[in-house]
């Protein structure tokens, strides 16, 4: 039934042509009613319908048809016929299909054709009493109100419907815009954290195979020593990765309603993992010191975790950049409403790429610790200092009162 109800309203001339041929076989039937030849009354009969077919994809004109056709109409017969219904068709259709700029004007000129016709076809009525003037006016003008109020409200609600249609269509096209939104933010998380774990522990993994191979021949407890920190980071680097995909996976699985509820996460790395970050870096061999100034204040999960991928970072660019003999410190300054991170080192800082910043701005580390620090209100720089060496300095803000659970410290 839905499919027969679209087909008619995709061919509006053929069901509008059905209703001038049912306009046209009325107005036939009352040629015996009108004092006109029989030949006259069909051709009004028929000239009068016949612009019904074409009343949805011509308003303007078929109406005018009909009023030109009403008025030869009105001056030749002596009676109307039932054909005249074609009038009050399409001043609905005028009225449902157009503004009321267009409308009112044909309302008008409507009522100032029934005047016409009263007068043309019953003057003795216009010396009667006000009581039947009245109901003459209402047999002639009525119908023309009656289907301009109906076209009218027709039209508004076609608006309305429309502007509905318009305003679910523009959220769809904001939801939409705001899910690619989402992604692009979702997929540059994903690889600041791939690129935190990775580059991390694949400088460490790379520094202690370095050492490996010089000590194999010379030292080869130290080479074993090197080799078991290998594994040891390259296993931290496989959990972590297991359970950066097991995020993933969790979160695809909800969305798609096949979650497993069983995927434990290991949580987020905070400050109070950096123990272990500087135990981790001074293995690979690069002495590192660490220096708490002012009173700790809790953090959020968010911000504690940017703390320490800054840490992370800055550590692994400097065992990448700053030279073998290279030492590095690292300060966390609390102050009354902000966090400073200070990470700094002493090895080859003036050391530049062809955009005027050590060779590791070039990479994806900096850039992605900037964003990271940039969603919860921080800032980063970094640059070479003036006694040598590289510093990166973040800062973040500490909030004011307690913390809901999930802080660290």
């Amino acid at each position: 039934m839905q499919a027969f109800y679209a087909w008619l309203r995709g061919h509006p001339v053929l069901v509008d042509s059905v209703l001038a041929l049912f306009v046209a076989a009325f107005g036939l039937s009352t040629v015996g009613l009108v004092g006109a030849s029989r030949i006259t009354v069909w051709v009004f009969a028929i000239a009068i319908s016949a612009p019904v077919a074409l009343r949805r994809r011509y308003p303007v004109g078929a109406f005018v048809g009909v009023v030109v056709i009403g008025g030869l109409e009105v001056l030749f017969l002596g009676h109307p016929i039932a054909s005249d219904l074609s009038v009050v068709i399409l001043l609905y259709t005028l009225a449902a299909y157009r503004p009321r700029r267009l409308s009112i004007p044909g309302l008008v000129v409507c009522l100032l054709g029934s005047a016409a016709a009263v007068v043309r076809w019953a003057p003795a009525l216009v010396f009667q009493s006000a009581y039947t003037i009245g109901e003459v006016a209402a047999v002639f003008c009525g119908p023309a109100l009656t289907a301009w109020l109906l076209g009218d409200l027709m039209h508004w609600r076609r608006g309305y419907y429309e502007a509905l249609e318009e305003r679910a269509a523009r959220l769809e096209r904001e939801r939409d815009a705001q899910a690619q939104i989402a992604a692009a933010a979702e997929r540059a998380r994903i690889a600041r954290e791939l690129h935190d774990v990775v580059a991390h522990n694949v400088s460490v993994m790379v520094v202690q195979a370095d050492g490996a191979s010089y000590a194999l021949d010379t030292a080869p407890e130290r080479a074993r020593e090197a080799l078991e920190a290998i594994a040891r980071t390259g296993r931290q680097a496989l959990a972590e990765m297991r359970s950066l995909v097991g995020v993933l996976r969790s979160a695809a699985g909800s969305a798609n309603g096949d979650g497993d509820a069983a995927v434990e996460l290991a949580p987020q790395p905070g400050i109070e993992q950096l123990t272990s970050l500087l135990e981790q870096a001074r293995a690979a061999g690069l002495p590192v010191s660490f220096t708490v100034q002012g009173v700790p204040r809790p953090l959020a999960a968010g911000p504690a975790l940017a703390a320490y991928r800054v840490v992370q970072e800055s550590l692994t660019n400097a065992r990448k950049h700053a030279g073998p003999a290279a030492t590095a410190a690292v300060t966390l300054q609390f102050c009354e409403d902000r966090l400073v991170i200070m990470v700094t080192d002493d090895g080859r800082g003036a050391r530049r790429d062809g955009r005027g910043g050590r060779a590791m701005d070039s990479g994806h580390g900096l850039v992605g610790m900037r964003e990271r620090v940039a969603t919860f209100g921080g800032t980063v720089v970094s640059g070479p200092r003036a006694g040598g060496g590289w510093r990166v300095a973040a800062t973040l803000p500490l909030p004011k009162g307690p913390l809901p659970a999930g802080t660290t410290l």
